[in-house]
């Protein structure tokens, strides 16, 4: 005397669902049939749809279950498998839990990483500047990414970068030139003190995408005015440094 579907289901502490679709997808037998037509699982049927379930709640797959067949009670290779994928998922989980702490103890946004999200916290950014961080954080590697992060934590208050911030797209080209130079001996004295890698140097990017993107970014974050005076700056600069 054997079992019904019901009864293997309470048995084995699953549902009939689950009894009925093992069936369907090939990992239990069919078992014989009462002459009232009801099925009747025995012994060997609870042994399996137990394995089934113990895999399942360890986290394989009915495919994968599938693959490992009857007969092999110690899957060594596939538990070696599923035990690194658990401690790579743990690993990744443990890092997630360092950084909500850090979010919710100090406030820091979500859209950045540790090291800009505490900058951000604590430095004006405007909108633009705040949005190209953001990219920033995904160009850069990580020594590159911490020494940028360094730099606007020291971003000096000099009325010529709020000006900047404010610039209109129509501002004329003696506006755009005049901002321009007062830019320079304040951005050349932080490039100074928080020099910055070459992107192209540690960017996961590689340096003709990191470059790209940055320019992208950049076009689309800066009105036509603001980026003139950008390109401006950067002759400014280079005529200090002569």
């Amino acid at each position: 005397m054997g079992w019904s579907t019901r009864q293997l289901a309470e048995l084995t502490g699953t549902t009939l669902r689950a009894v009925r679709h093992y069936h369907e997808v090939g990992l239990l037998d069919e078992p014989e049939r009462r002459a009232n037509g009801y099925k009747q699982y025995g012994v060997a049927h609870l042994v399996r749809v137990l394995r089934i379930k113990r895999l399942t709640d360890l986290g394989f797959s009915l495919a994968q279950i599938e693959e490992m067949g009857d007969a092999d009670d110690h899957p060594e290779e596939a538990l070696r498998t599923l035990d690194a994928e658990l401690a790579a998922t743990i690993e990744r989980l443990q890092r997630a839990r360092v950084e909500l702490g850090l979010i919710l103890s100090q406030s820091s946004p979500t859209d950045l990483p540790p090291e800009l999200g505490r900058v951000a916290r604590t430095v004006e950014l405007s909108e633009a500047d705040r949005a190209f961080t953001v990219v920033m954080s995904r160009v850069l590697g990580e020594q590159s990414l911490q020494a940028y992060a360094d730099m606007l934590r020291d971003v000096p208050k000099d009325p010529s970068f709020t000006e900047f911030d404010d610039l209109p797209a129509d501002a004329d080209e003696a506006t755009r030139q005049d901002l321009a130079e007062r830019m320079a001996a304040p951005s050349r004295a932080l490039r100074a003190s928080h020099p910055v890698p070459d992107v192209g140097t540690d960017s996961p990017l590689g340096r003709r995408r990191a470059g790209e993107t940055m320019v992208v970014a950049m076009r689309e974050l800066y009105n036509t005015a603001q980026v003139d005076v950008l390109v401006r700056l950067e002759a400014e600069i280079k005529k200090l440094e002569a």
